[in-house]
């Protein structure tokens, strides 16, 4: 799962899966074990890289949530789009991963797969940003969260309704770091900093995007990945 500057990110996919409690929708979240290479002991969605000459992006999406979770969907072209993320230009190891969305089937139980992932949890979008440090979620994972947790009132029927609006006009999303930034500082593509401010590889996007909104960057605090409006 490894790649480098030179040869571009590799492809990946992951499924965002949700399922409707009382208490709101909640998400699936997998740590990764600690001696993986990527996101280490992080939380994060199920999935993975891509496999040389594998286009179906959304049936890697199904065969790492089989691997990793034990779900397995009854028809992976079903998987609604939600976000494509690309790895900063400045890590070493990078990836051009694509978000689904699927509602757990019914009838099955989400479980870690005691190898590549050790624990697991179903939790709110709300309560896991709550828990970001203690479950060390990477900047996609924040960003991704923040944005359930605003359509999270409307439930199930929301996410996916935000998932149609998204896939009508998808966009990368490629932070670039801002430079001698202390601490560690990540511009999203609608930062106004972006294009003037940033370092590294840029894929810029209209403020009034409808991936963009709310918060720009990210800041690197105590470990832990903040999501924070630009400096007026």
């Amino acid at each position: 799962m490894t790649d480098t500057k030179s040869n571009g990110p590799r492809k990946a996919a992951a499924v965002i899966l949700v399922r409707p409690t009382d208490g709101g929708p909640e998400v699936f979240l997998l740590r990764r074990t600690h001696k993986a290479s990527f996101m280490s002991s992080a939380f994060v969605f199920p999935g993975g890289a891509a496999d040389p000459g594998e286009d179906d992006l959304r049936r890697v999406a199904a065969r790492e949530l089989a691997e990793e979770a034990g779900i397995t969907l009854p028809d992976p072209a079903k998987l609604a789009y939600f976000s494509h993320w690309i790895t900063p230009s400045f890590e070493r190891k990078r990836f051009s991963a694509t978000f689904f969305v699927a509602e757990l089937p019914p009838g099955q139980t989400a479980v870690a797969d005691g190898t590549e992932t050790t624990e697991c949890l179903w939790i709110t979008p709300d309560l896991a940003l709550d828990r970001r440090r203690e479950l060390r979620l990477p900047p996609p994972q924040v960003r991704t969260l923040w944005e359930l947790s605003q359509v999270a009132a409307d439930g199930i029927a929301g996410i996916f309704g935000l998932c149609e609006q998204r896939a009508a006009a998808p966009h990368p999303i490629l932070p670039r770091i801002l430079p001698a930034a202390s601490p560690l500082t990540l511009l999203l593509p609608w930062d106004p900093d972006y294009l003037t401010a940033g370092d590294g590889d840029a894929l810029p996007m209209a403020a009034d995007h409808v991936v963009a909104g709310g918060p720009s960057r990210f800041v690197l605090d105590d470990l832990a990945w903040r999501h924070i409006n630009a400096p007026a």
